[in-house]
C-alpha cells in the first residue's frame, strides 16, 4: 500500500494544474455538441442542465475528499484542491446560465421560480455562497486574508450539502443516484467532524 501511495504522490507532483483544467473542461464542448445534434434526448436543454450540475457536484465531492484521502490514506492531492473548487464554480455557473438563458429566458419568470420553488432557492443559495470562494481562490487572497481565508472556505461544506439537497429535490420521486451523492457528501463531512472532535 505504501508503495502505491508514494508512486501516486510522485506522479501527482508532476501533473500541472492547467492539465486538470483542460481535462475537466472537455465535457463542456462535448455536451454542447450533443445538445445540438439531439444526442441528449428529447429534452436536450434539461439534460444539459442536469449533466453540468452533476459534474459540478462531483467536483465539489472530489474537493471534499482531498483532505480525508491525505489524512487517512496518505494520498496528497492538495495542490489540486483550489483547482477543483474553481472548476466546480465554473460548472455551477454554466448550469445556471443554461437554466437562465435557454430554459427560462424570461426575467420575471426567473425571479418567480427562485422565490417559489424551494429546490431552485437552495441551488441559487449554493451558487451565491460560491462567489466569494471563487473570487478568493488565488494566492494573493490567501496571503491577504490569512487565517480568515481558511474560515471563509469552510463554506464549501455548506455548499456541498446544499448541492446534494438540490439534486435530491430536482429529480422526480425518490431516486437512488442523488441519495448516493448525498450519502457520500455526509460521509466526507462526518470524517472531518470526527477528526475535529478527536
Amino acid at each position: 500500500m505504501r508503495s502505491i501511495v508514494d508512486f501516486t504522490n510522485t506522479a501527482v507532483r508532476r501533473i500541472p494544474t492547467w492539465a486538470v483544467y483542460i481535462l475537466y473542461l472537455i465535457p463542456v464542448p462535448v455536451l454542447l455538441y450533443m445538445a445540438q445534434t439531439g444526442a441528449l434526448g428529447r429534452e436536450p436543454i434539461k439534460e444539459l442542465e442536469h449533466e453540468l450540475g452533476e459534474i459540478a457536484l462531483q467536483l465539489l465531492i472530489i474537493g471534499l475528499a482531498i483532505t480525508p484521502l491525505r489524512r487517512y490514506l496518505g494520498f496528497n492531492f492538495l495542490k489540486f484542491r483550489r483547482t477543483f473548487g474553481v472548476l466546480a464554480f465554473t460548472y455551477v455557473a454554466l448550469h445556471l446560465l443554461v437554466w437562465l438563458v435557454l430554459d427560462i429566458g424570461i426575467l420575471s419568470q426567473i425571479w418567480t421560480d427562485i422565490l417559489k420553488r424551494p429546490y431552485i432557492t437552495i441551488g441559487m443559495g449554493a451558487f451565491v455562497l460560491m462567489i466569494p470562494l471563487a473570487i478568493t481562490s488565488n494566492n494573493w487572497s490567501v496571503r491577504k486574508l490569512g487565517p480568515t481565508w481558511r474560515k471563509l472556505h469552510k463554506l464549501t461544506y455548506v455548499i456541498a450539502a446544499l448541492g446534494g439537497i438540490h439534486f435530491i429535490m430536482v429529480v422526480k420521486g425518490i431516486q437512488l443516484e442523488p441519495l448516493i451523492y448525498m450519502a457520500v457528501i455526509l460521509g466526507l463531512l462526518a470524517l472531518r467532524y470526527k477528526r475535529t472532535r478527536a
